[in-house]
């Protein structure tokens, strides 16, 4: 089992310094099509390296320029979500000082909010608008930080502001993660005091994951109010994500 582990790890340390030099080397002189189809395959051998199996679960087709919404589970969301339909996403400052992943998230183009900074995030609001207008998918999640599964907390408002003013959809996303059974997998809970390695050797650890993604119906935004888009939203994504 420790050979196992240990082989699994190597590969999955391997395939990240891959994934750095790409950021540090390639993606500064890369086309944004470019920069998509090496973020989307580099996040699929990710998943397969953590024995991670993605699969759509209903819902309706991705929109290609849209703000995209999704509860927040595990360190895996963003690479989920890039294995399939490849976005800008707005994260937590936290995310930043992760080992590695954070580096990585950073030189894919991730943009970092630091809590509690007004002045930062109308900062970030501002650019958040304009890469909307050029027709990016910008992806968030407005719970502001990781829930358990099953459960959905209160999404903020704020940056909703951002796909109004941008005249975009909002595009709601369903994650959940599940074992052979359909049942909550055990080995991806991301709360209290665990920390991105603690996450990591538990995935590596357990059974085969299947992470599952809806992309559900968007919302316009044309006329509407931010905490009426957020509730909308939040009430989609919490009928979805129930296994």
């Amino acid at each position: 089992m420790k050979i196992r582990l240990a082989w699994r790890l190597a590969r999955v340390v391997v395939h990240l310094c891959e994934g750095l030099a790409t950021c540090a080397l390639v993606f500064p002189f890369a086309s944004s099509p470019l920069r998509m189809r090496l973020t989307r395959g580099w996040s699929r051998r990710l998943l397969r390296l953590c024995r991670v199996e993605v699969a759509h679960r209903g819902g309706v087709p991705a929109l290609e320029h849209a703000l995209v919404v999704a509860n927040h589970v595990s360190w895996l969301d963003i690479f989920v979500i890039n294995a399939l339909d490849p976005c800008r996403f707005v994260a937590k400052a936290e995310i930043r000082s992760w080992p590695v992943m954070g580096w990585l998230a950073a030189g894919a183009g991730t943009v970092f909010i630091a809590r509690g900074n007004r002045r930062e995030l109308r900062h970030v609001f501002k650019g958040l608008v304009e890469v909307l207008q050029k027709g990016e998918r910008v992806a968030l999640f407005p719970e502001g930080t990781t829930g358990l599964q099953g459960a959905v907390l209160p999404f903020h408002a704020n940056l909703f502001e951002a796909a109004i003013d941008a005249g975009v959809p909002v595009q709601p996303y369903a994650l959940a993660y599940v074992d052979a059974a359909g049942r909550h997998h055990p080995s991806i809970e991301y709360i209290g005091d665990t920390t991105f390695v603690d996450s990591l050797f538990r995935i590596l650890q357990g059974p085969p994951v299947t992470a599952r993604l809806a992309c559900l119906a968007p919302l316009e935004s044309s006329g509407a109010h931010r905490r009426e888009l957020a509730l909308a939203a939040q009430e989609a994504v919490a009928a979805a994500v129930r296994v």
